[in-house]
């Protein structure tokens, strides 16, 4: 199997993956979604050539440092597990474009999530966040930024420097009052409800400032009263 360059065992009631996973040196895509895997290995660093790992829907409490040695990845799907942190070394993961987090246990958005300048897509919903680091302004090339039903209560600034953004979802949170400058996310072109929607989702949340009127009005309405505050 050393020429496969595709593997699904998704939905096997895998309980470990061996350790001569290793030996898959052409896999490109790896699918181990919806099984029972605790642990991976740490030989999966040796998969160089991998490009996109799914292992969302397992009983994952950690990942290996070693996947940061597989700097081809461009996706990682690690959703529905139990995650509450990723290793430093996933800094290293310099062509990462999409990463999902979401149901997780996940309090702090990982460090090393702001270093993967690369992300277009990033999903962090349904944790335990509290709040959201100013470092999110270093992903300059995120248009999708999902981090509805957590417990976040201030929406940073620094997301107003995100201009990429053309998703931003932060329903179902606690969040009072949206910052001044969330005008400049010109690709946000609508107040959005369906969850795959372009826009800005902040629908469900406590707001004070400004009054849900204003958000009811559509994005014109509310980014015309953002800029008036500001100005």
């Amino acid at each position: 199997m050393k020429s496969v360059e595709k593997l699904n065992l998704s939905h096997n009631r895998l309980s470990k993956v061996p350790p001569a996973v290793a030996k898959l040196e052409q896999i490109v895509v790896l699918n181990l979604c919806g099984n029972r895997i605790v642990h991976l290995p740490r030989e999966i660093g040796l998969l160089r050539n991998l490009k996109v790992l799914f292992v969302n829907m397992n009983y994952l409490c950690e990942m290996p440092e070693e996947v940061g040695l597989c700097k081809k990845l461009e996706v990682l799907s690690l959703s529905d597990n139990f995650i509450a942190r990723l290793p430093s070394t996933y800094s290293d993961l310099s062509k990462l474009r999409k990463l999902n987090l979401s149901n997780n246990w996940i309090v702090n958005i990982p460090a090393c999530v702001f270093h993967i300048k690369t992300l277009d897509f990033l999903h962090l919903g349904s944790n335990k966040i509290e709040s959201i680091a100013e470092s999110i302004q270093y992903l300059e090339c995120l248009k999708i930024l999902i981090i509805d039903n957590n417990n976040i209560a201030v929406l940073p600034r620094a997301i107003c420097l995100l201009t990429s953004l053309e998703l931003l979802n932060v329903d179902y949170n606690k969040i009072q009052t949206l910052p001044n400058d969330l005008f400049l996310l010109t690709n946000l072109i609508r107040i959005a409800w369906n969850p795959l929607d372009k826009g800005l989702h902040v629908r469900n949340n406590p707001l004070v400032k400004p009054f849900s009127e204003y958000v009811d009005g559509g994005l014109d309405m509310l980014f015309s009263y953002l800029n008036d505050i500001k100005s």
